[in-house]
């Protein structure tokens, strides 16, 4: 008992080892897009998501439910085995999210923590022991149909905000207010990413109670100290920054104007909100790339890279499947040398490639000074032409314009001087800039 008791503690540490990664490796899905857009300065708005992100775990426990009751069938699985099972679906998570956040891949930790648990429940346990039921209703079909929704709620978003607004601050960035509001609308999805990823973390150390008799089977609901100590190691986790994330997503942002900048946010808060009040646990990641590129899509004259989004798509494929691989293997490493040589086996192993690449990512670290200067993948999508088709309004002046200039003609009166009178062609030229949708 002894033994176990002391597994499940390093489970603890590594669980929130693995909360505090999650925080700065999704800083840049609430974050990037008011940096890039200039609403807020890095710095400012990495605080910002850091305290919202903690008041965001105290909102709902819905996802936390749905780790520690719904995925794993934890009366499958023995007492004294189940708590290295969790270790090594953590070793899986952690190992991806670092090597993710050492390559600046914007990948979804939510996905990698499913993935390494699911593959070393398999190796150590069996396979009567996942509920698919609930992975697929509760993972699987939220994780494929989210970004979809978030992207066409971006969309529609982004040609209302478009048609009922008018350029009237004379600047090339166009409708400056939505900055403004890109500050309401990324406090919002930060505010959702606590409350969807810091429960996660939530649900695998209630599992882990529940597992050794520490909290009772009948209420899965995480306990008080365990809402705190997620909360405050997530926010802890964003304010470190996640620099080495933010410039790879946010830089590919920067042709993301204000308006569509606070349609994408818009949609991803209200995706990931819903979502959380339903249990549903997804990946913010995936939420607000679709939501980017339905932004984009919802700009005139706009088309989507498809080789892009099929390299997107990928590495959002390859998470689960790659995590599960990593759990899968510590598991069987559990299996073969035996619970407690096992256990400190992966322990070692799992430390020293944290470790390695830590080390690694200092030979080229990322700053607040140096955080926007690469290319994301979510914001090459969607190639928005420079000079696109003209808008109605610009249409209807042009046949104004020509019908005024017949008139005059039939009359016997030459057309105005172009330089004194415009026509509404000319105005309609110079009124759009690549800002137009």
């Amino acid at each position: 008992m002894e033994t176990v008791a002391l597994i499940v503690v390093l489970v603890i540490v590594l669980a929130l080892f693995f909360d505090f990664t999650n925080g700065f490796h999704d800083t840049a899905n609430a974050m990037a897009t008011p940096i890039a857009t200039g609403a807020l300065k890095p710095k400012t708005a990495v605080l910002l998501a850091a305290i919202l992100n903690l008041v965001g775990a105290f909102l709902s426990t819905e996802v936390a439910k749905t780790i520690s009751g719904g995925m794993i069938r934890e009366d499958e699985i023995s007492a004294t085995i189940f708590p290295s099972i969790i270790l090594a679906g953590l070793v899986g998570a952690i190992t991806w999210n670092m090597l993710t956040w050492l390559l600046g891949l914007p990948s979804s930790s939510s996905h990698a923590l499913f993935g390494g648990l699911i593959g070393a429940t398999i190796v150590g346990a069996s396979m009567a022991a996942i509920d698919f039921g609930t992975v697929l209703s509760k993972v699987i079909l939220p994780a494929l149909i989210a970004p979809v929704t978030a992207g066409l709620i971006a969309f529609t978003v982004t040609k209302i905000a478009y048609g009922v607004t008018r350029r009237y601050d004379g600047k090339p960035d166009g409708r400056d207010g939505f900055r403004w509001g890109q500050i309401f609308t990324s406090s919002l999805v930060a505010l959702a990413h606590g409350t969807n990823d810091a429960q996660k973390t939530m649900g695998v150390i209630t599992l882990a109670l529940i597992t050794v008799g520490w909290q009772s089977s009948a209420h899965h609901e995480p306990q008080t100290w365990v809402v705190f100590a997620c909360a405050i190691t997530i926010a802890l986790g964003t304010y470190m920054g996640g620099w080495r994330i933010i410039r790879t997503l946010g830089k590919g942002l920067t042709d993301v104007k204000p308006a569509q900048g606070f349609s994408a946010e818009a949609s991803t808060a209200s995706t990931i909100l819903a979502s959380s009040a339903l249990g549903f646990a997804l990946s913010t990641t995936q939420v607000a790339s679709g939501s980017v590129i339905g932004s984009g899509l919802g700009r005139r004259g706009s088309k989507v890279r498809w080789r892009t989004v099929g390299r997107i798509m990928v590495g959002w494929l390859l998470t689960l499947p790659a995590s599960g691989a990593v759990g899968a293997l510590a598991a069987l490493i559990v299996v073969w040398l035996g619970q407690v040589v096992g256990v400190i086996t992966v322990a070692i192993i799992a430390f020293a490639v944290i470790g390695g690449i830590f080390l690694r990512s200092r030979r080229n670290a990322v700053h607040s000074g140096n955080a926007m200067s690469e290319v994301a993948d979510s914001g090459r999508a969607v190639k928005v032409k420079k000079n696109p088709p003209p808008t109605w309004r610009e249409r209807r002046a042009t046949r104004a314009g020509t019908n005024t200039d017949r008139e005059r003609s039939g009359a016997g009166v030459a057309p105005a001087d172009e330089e004194k009178h415009p026509t509404a062609v000319g105005s309609g030229e110079s009124e759009r800039t690549e800002d137009t949708p």
